[in-house]
């Protein structure tokens, strides 16, 4: 995430280590949104499905903390920082999620993949056949830095994880082998895609903080980013749009921030094989892990802070990046962390949260 938002780093080439650290541009985030699909798993029965009379206050109990979470991105936003922050589209799906509570993994793993695999080409479609709409919603939800196919899929393939034991070895296995063979294809779609001129290849640096959070912006609109001037005939602006091309455009697209079907399996299946290797050496590093599972255990809050401290040292509008910040910020961030989970417990903002969520699941229902 810091390294996203303040490290310098040049294009990715398998062949040349340093430039390994342009891993994190979009892939930071999505780990962010899988994750997330796992938090609500636990957070609502873990490996068995909620019973159905608690299904009213989970809702609420989601319906507070998304609330609480979309007003602190909001916070953060007005703080104009150069980073596109997650928080406002994160509360959302917080409520998004709550039709599929009572769904069983091959369920939710069905909902995600319909998603990744089709989610981008529609997109691209309707963008091409109606002459890339602009709005609010739109671009908040459809064509952002944060299209909902991508982090929807994400965090319903999260659900699945979290409902199918996630703490077992077998699971951890199984689930860095899935992550592995995702990667293969999706970086091979990609790869396909820039040999086609449909797409920049894996290994383009692209932050949250260079992506508009506007409507047209992203690869599904086919590259144009323009509206038609309004003397054109409708045949002729569809012609200019190409919607064959937007769509495949939308299928190949691998580069961060791109919301394809590429990225979404390709950097999908990394964060997968993060999630493994974490729960695969926590069993035999269990000590040695500790600060990062103080870090792990109030994400909000050190998001938050990480945003905050950037508006410090570089001050409001500015943009700066910097590799020595990027590690003084993970040191930091660990060790605050660290000293905060062994004397306090939880997080500050994730306490506020859980009063939220505990607030609204209060209400008098009839």
């Amino acid at each position: 995430m810091a390294g996203a938002h303040i490290g310098e780093t040049e294009a990715f080439d398998w062949l040349d280590p340093s430039t390994w650290t342009d891993l994190v541009h979009g892939r930071s985030s999505i780990l962010f949104a899988l994750l997330a699909g796992i938090s609500i798993a636990l957070m609502t029965g873990r490996g068995d499905l909620p019973e159905r009379e608690r299904i009213p206050g989970i809702r609420l109990n989601l319906i507070g903390r998304g609330a609480v979470i979309f007003v602190i991105g909001l916070v953060l936003e007005m703080l104009n920082t150069p980073i596109a922050v997650i928080l406002t589209l994160y509360g959302l799906l917080y409520v998004a999620v709550i039709p599929f509570l009572r769904r069983r993994p091959w369920q939710l793993l069905t909902g995600a993949a319909a998603l990744a695999l089709f989610g981008p080409a529609l997109l691209a479609f309707l963008n091409a056949v109606m002459l890339n709409p602009y709005g609010a919603g739109i671009g908040f939800v459809l064509y952002g830095t944060y299209p909902i196919t991508v982090w929807m899929a994400l965090v319903l393939a999260g659900m699945a994880l979290g409902r199918l034991h996630v703490g077992r070895l077998r699971t951890a296995v199984v689930a860095l082998g899935i992550g592995l063979a995702l990667m293969v294809v999706g970086y091979g779609l990609g790869g396909i895609g820039q040999a086609a001129g449909l797409t920049g290849g894996f290994g383009t640096s692209m932050s949250g903080a260079d992506i508009s959070s506007g409507g047209g912006s992203s690869i599904i609109d086919g590259g144009s980013g323009t509206v038609p001037s309004g003397w054109e005939s409708y045949p002729q602006a569809l012609a200019e749009s190409d919607p064959l091309r937007a769509v495949l455009a939308a299928v190949f697209a691998v580069d961060p921030h791109s919301g394809g079907t590429a990225e979404i399996l390709g950097s999908g299946g990394f964060a997968l094989v993060i999630i493994a290797l974490c729960l695969l050496l926590s069993r035999p590093l269990r000590w040695v892990l500790l600060p990062l599972g103080a870090l792990g255990s109030m994400p909000l809050s050190a998001y938050s802070a990480h945003v905050l401290s950037i508006v410090l040292v570089g001050g409001p509008g500015a943009f700066f990046s910097s590799n020595a910040f990027w590690a003084v910020s993970a040191i930091g961030l660990l060790l605050v962390t660290t000293l905060w989970s062994m004397f306090f417990g939880r997080g500050p903002l994730e306490r506020l949260v859980g009063r939220g969520a505990v607030a609204m699941a209060a209400v008098p229902r009839r």
